[in-house]
Order: structure tokens, then sequence, then C-alpha cells
């Protein structure tokens, strides 16, 4: 698993208008690279509208949102447009990139395992390396939980 104070995997995954974004191409500003499960659920929608609604004060830090799941382009086409969210949406449909974070696999729902996207949150700084990691994330109030991370650091 990616930890903090380490290299961030460098990919390119195609986002919702099916043109490619690669990680090492951002360098030079911060990363906030979001981990969902899938477009147009309860708690994905919240974390979503939680980040557009911060997305003015983490532009102020210089910081850009990027979300993955593995849902479709065309769906996070869908689901970027009925929200009007302002950040890029990357399909990673065999979960290769999740893999790489660490954030695919075994985990709790309900009280059963199951195995799936596991919601979670990088930081990415400026050099291309991790400054912090939410492995748990309150999908209300996420928005200000990244722009309090972002300050603090």
């Amino acid at each position: 698993m990616p930890e903090k104070g380490t290299k961030a995997p460098d990919f390119t995954l195609p986002d919702e208008n099916n043109e490619l974004v690669t990680l090492s191409s951002l360098l030079g500003q911060r990363v906030v690279l979001y981990f969902y499960p899938k477009d147009n659920t309860p708690g994905c929608t919240k974390e979503a509208c939680s980040l557009r609604d911060s997305i003015e004060d983490l532009g102020k830090l210089d910081a850009v949102v990027i979300g993955i799941s593995p849902d479709s382009t065309a769906s996070h086409r869908a689901f970027r447009e009925k929200h009007n969210l302002p950040f890029h949406l990357l399909s990673d449909p065999d979960h290769k990139v999740m893999e790489m974070y660490d954030a695919y696999g075994e985990k709790m729902l309900y009280g059963k395992k199951s195995v799936g996207v596991i919601r979670s949150t990088y930081i990415i700084g400026k050099d291309g390396n991790i400054e912090k990691v939410f492995r748990k994330v309150n999908t209300s109030t996420h928005g200000e939980d990244v722009r309090k991370a972002l300050e603090a650091l």
C-alpha cells in the first residue's frame, strides 16, 4: 500500500470523455485522488458533491480533484453532468490502478466480507509524493476534511 512520504504510483486512465489522463502530467500541483465504488449511489453521490462544494477552496490550495471508480466512461459522463462535478472521473474497470493504491480488495460491507472498491483518498504533493492518506472517509464531509488536511500540510 502506498504510504505517506512515498512516490505515488503513476498511471494513465480514460476520463469521462475518453481522453487519457496521466498522473505524472499533473506534477507541480497537488492532486486529491479519490477512489469510490459506483456512480449515482447514495454514498458516492454525497462524497462527490461534498468535493464539488469545496472545489473553490481546494483550488485556492492549488489542488485538483480526480475520482476513480470501475464505472464506464459513459457512466462517468452522465454522473458528472447530473451533479455538475467540476473534476475528472477516471474509469478503471479491471481495478489495476485501484489495486496499485490498495483501494480494491476484501472489505466489510454491512457486517459481511466482500471484495470491491475500498473507499479511500490520497493527497499527492506537487513533487508526486503522497502527503496524506484517508482510509476512512465520511462521505458527507469529505470535501471539508480534505480542505482541512490541505491547509495543515
